[in-house]
């Protein structure tokens, strides 16, 4: 453990007097490897005593970080986060593991860092995969609607949480959610992803150029330019419900565009830190993370954050090669 670069290595025997960690014995070698062939691809490790100091194979398939390649301060720092985290995930403790990675996933996208932020998120999808439990196969002949009652569950729920709020719904047949991207103003791009009947129809999807964006950038006026420019398209429906990617500015600049077009559409907004439901008087909804209510806003606010993360890298790739 001691060792600038800690090696995950398979032992039959405890060698005595030495600075090791152990786990084990498992009754079924088989397993085993194959639990550490997944943890590798999610951390990857040195799996042998001594590593020669070029870049091996498993370095091209993305499994080992060869010392040539890492051998710097923040390269080991890095490798023994990892062997932490593994040494963490043999002994239960996942719930540890995806909270740190949250952690630094967080810190990456609120420093703009979103390819560094997706690594992370995409460890935490696999985490996710493997320790989650295991179900019955799907059969249709017992439950042939089992989609369609989720999506319905999740709509119903959310439209009881509005209830009592200024945002309060009949029907939430149409979904509209819009996020804007950019770097410091650069590249601004606003998006809107449509939802019907709580299932996304990308064929309603809109992206827009952030027109009139300042030097410093104004998520407050970027919202506002992207909500007013949607709604004066007359010819596409309006929504049930719209959702912005934001806390109590986001909500109030869109609340004073609905209120200058003398519209009465139910908003809501959806701040990321905490995961809170925000309504058009400012006031917060808590509700529990594993509210149907919650997780149907999470999923179309993460859609609407994605397409516009994907529009705005378009845009900086063409900039980059024109």
């Amino acid at each position: 453990m001691k060792d600038n670069y800690p090696k995950i290595l398979v032992s039959r025997r405890i060698e005595k007097g030495k600075n090791n960690l152990y786990f084990g014995p498992y009754p079924n070698a088989g397993a085993m490897r194959l639990v550490l062939k997944t943890i590798r691809k999610i951390f990857p490790y040195q799996s042998v005593k001594h590593h020669a100091k070029k870049i091996c194979l498993y370095y091209h398939l993305g499994l080992c970080p060869c010392p040539p390649v890492f051998d710097s301060p923040q390269g080991k720092k890095e490798y023994k986060k990892n062997i932490k985290r593994i040494v963490m995930f043999l002994k239960g403790d996942t719930k540890k593991v995806l909270k740190d990675l949250k952690k630094e996933r967080d810190a990456a996208s609120k420093n703009e860092e979103y390819e560094k932020a997706n690594m992370y998120q995409k460890k935490i999808n696999s985490i996710l995969i493997v320790t989650s439990p295991s179900y019955p196969s799907f059969d249709p002949q017992v439950n042939p609607n089992l989609k369609t009652d989720i999506k319905n569950a999740e709509l119903l729920a959310l439209k009881k949480e509005l209830k009592n709020t200024q945002s309060q719904v009949s029907s939430l047949g149409r979904i509209e959610s819009f996020d804007i991207s950019n770097i410091s103003g650069k590249f601004a791009v606003g998006v809107m992803v449509v939802f019907l009947d709580g299932e996304k129809e990308t064929s309603f999807y809109r992206r827009f150029k952030i027109r009139f964006a300042k030097e410093k950038p104004n998520d407050f006026a970027m919202i506002s330019e992207v909500i007013e420019r949607r709604l004066n398209h007359n010819e596409w429906p309006l929504p049930d419900l719209i959702i912005v990617d934001g806390g109590k500015g986001q909500v109030s600049s869109v609340a004073k565009v609905l209120k200058r077009k003398n519209l009465k559409i139910a908003l809501i907004g959806i701040a990321k830190r905490e995961e809170t439901i925000i309504s058009p008087d400012l006031s917060e909804i808590k509700l529990p993370k594993n509210s149907k209510a919650l997780l149907l806003v999470m999923r179309i606010r993460d859609e609407a954050h994605r397409f516009a993360i994907t529009y705005h890298r378009k845009l900086r790739s063409k900039s980059l090669t024109a």
